[in-house]
């Protein structure tokens, strides 16, 4: 059951704390709770922080003006039958008992951070506690309503048979993915010759070349040698003629002078003998440039051979070098044409087990989409007689209700991802009326009062603990409006239902009435949110009621309706 809500920087609203203490049964909070408010005043920004912390996406515009961040925090306590959402937590590492605290912090650049009792936490495992914690019936369910292909799912939750539907798509997956492997083995199979001709051309091409990775960079380097080596004679000549000449026998004067000083001054030992280390240094490099100049390679026919081979390199890492054409890709190609070579080899045994496999899958997948079928089937004629009773309580005691299954023949090219069944609510209001898909006879209220039964159906299902309302009594007045407030007060007895309306008849029963209002602090607009006492509730009432034109006898009704609301 939900306790608290924090919301911090959310659009409107720049600080809001929701504080839920109503009635408890059994221990757990059971009551309705209210939001009313004028239109725009933010309250639909309150469901919006909700949807938000179960995981919907964010944006970096909802953050209030000048804020960097935005955070949602709730606060639920957690009833008996909930117990093992509490386990699998702990499960993960969570420090949880009775209660959890979730939260979501949106950064100014969209990011999101999410927190179970102030750990950090995945935005999936966020999203799974919230789906067990509360639901939310909205317009939005409204239009969803109106789409056949939101039906089957209707039907799969009054079922609980998502964990069926689940297993079934990933079989179907499974077999899909086969398919399309069997498929191109197959395609592969009819071009098997040329392709065998065409990969051992390939791989004959790179073998006969003898490649060897970083080739092309080493014959770069000696081929810039031999283009290079009369220029590299000539300097190197020159030098060697400086160092041999010149510098050595200056450097063998020098010494010799050096040592000679050194008998007159023992300071000038050391340098002689750093002079003499390096004279002998200078000697050893002029010995090995000789060398280097006797050993400059001076080869066309070497260079001829190498610009050969560089061009055949070149030719191949064009080929099968890949976007970059490198020489290692080259050679991953030829183990890859390789592989493909035997596997065109074992082909037929492939195929052939790929086959089995696909008889066995679309023998199980058969069987559990009949079964899945058969589940939904038994399942549309207990929603039948289900919403038929909720209806009855809401205006609609001759109101028609079924769920129409499409006609398909039952074979593998009609399954799709949830199965064979696509299914249609068909509906009619009036009696001698026939059934007609919802989307062509259904009005605002119709819709509201159906969704409103559907949910009732869901929440006794699923045994969340809180039930959202927002705007379901959309184009509702009348009977129908007290027949609506009557099944939301009724729903209240086993669940936690907070309901944003603009209904006086369900807002005089509620057990907690706030009242959302837009103000201007500091020149800024804000949200905010108050709980009204009983003559605050009156008042509100009678706006709701009346408008801005609340007169004695409005309030005197207001009064009389709050009254029969408690009753």
């Amino acid at each position: 059951m939900l306790r608290e809500l924090k919301i911090n920087n959310l659009a409107l609203i720049e600080s809001l704390h929701l504080v839920l203490s109503g009635p408890e049964t059994n221990g757990a909070l059971s009551s309705l709770v209210v939001l009313t408010g004028e239109t725009g005043a933010g309250k639909s920004i309150i469901l919006q922080a909700l949807n938000l912390l179960s995981g919907c996406k964010a944006s970096s515009a909802w953050l209030r003006t000048g804020a960097d961040s935005a955070s949602v925090e709730a606060f639920f306590d957690i009833e008996p039958n909930k117990k093992n959402l509490l386990a699998g937590l702990q499960n993960k590492g969570f420090a949880v008992e009775d209660s959890l605290i979730l939260k979501r912090i949106i950064s100014r650049k969209g990011r999101s951070r999410y927190f179970i009792n102030d750990s950090m936490a995945t935005a999936a495992l966020v999203g799974s506690v919230c789906e067990n914690l509360f639901s939310v019936a909205s317009q939005h369910e409204h239009q969803m309503l109106l789409h056949p292909r939101s039906h089957l799912d209707f039907i799969d939750s009054v079922g609980e048979l998502w964990g069926l539907r689940e297993q079934f798509g990933e079989l179907f997956s499974k077999w899909k993915d086969l398919k399309a492997h069997q498929k191109k083995l197959q395609q592969l199979e009819q071009d098997r010759e040329q392709r065998r001709d065409l990969l051992s051309f390939q791989l004959q091409e790179i073998r006969d070349s003898a490649i060897s990775a970083g080739e092309d960079e080493e014959l770069a380097v000696e081929k810039k040698i031999l283009r290079s080596s009369d220029t590299l004679h000539d300097l190197g000549r020159l030098s060697y003629n400086i160092l041999s000449d010149t510098v050595t026998g200056s450097l063998a004067q020098v010494r010799k002078n050096l040592e000679q000083m050194a008998h007159y001054d023992e300071t000038v030992h050391e340098i002689a003998e750093r002079i003499t280390s390096s004279s002998y240094e200078v000697d050893d490099l002029t010995l090995q440039l000789n060398q280097y100049l006797n050993n400059i390679p001076n080869d066309p026919t070497r260079l001829e051979e190498i610009e050969v081979r560089i061009d055949l390199l070149q030719k191949l890492k064009r080929k099968y070098g890949g976007p970059q054409m490198q020489l290692p890709v080259v050679l991953h190609y030829a183990d890859q044409a390789h592989q493909e070579l035997a596997d065109l080899d074992t082909m037929d045994q492939k195929l052939a087990g790929i086959g089995k496999k696909l008889t066995d899958l679309e023998k199980e997948i058969t069987v559990r989409a009949e079964a899945l079928s058969q589940s939904r089937s038994k399942t549309a004629d207990r929603l039948k007689k289900a919403i038929s009773r909720e209806l009855n309580t809401l205006s609609f005691a001759t109101a028609e209700f079924k769920t129409e299954f499409e006609s398909v023949e039952k074979n593998l090219h009609e399954l799709t991802q949830t199965g064979w069944d696509r299914v249609e609510f068909m509906f009619s209001a009036n009696p001698g009326e026939p059934l007609k898909p919802l989307a062509k006879i259904a009005s605002g209220g119709e819709l509201s009062r159906l969704l409103l039964g559907l949910k009732c159906i869901l929440a006794r299902r699923d045994q969340v603990g809180t039930v959202i309302f927002d705007e379901v009594d959309a184009g509702i007045g009348g009977q129908a409006a007290e027949d609506i407030s009557q099944k939301i007060k009724e729903l209240s007895g086993h669940h936690q239902v907070l309901c944003i309306t603009h209904l006086p008849q369900i807002a005089a029963k509620a057990d907690e009435h706030f009242r959302v209002d837009k103000a201007l602090r500091n020149r800024r607009t804000i949200t905010e949110i108050s709980l009204l006492d009983e003559d605050s509730r009156v008042s509100e009432l009678a706006r709701m009621l009346s408008g801005d034109s609340v007169t004695e006898e409005t309030l005197a009704f207001a009064k009389e309706l709050l009254q029969k609301g408690k009753g």
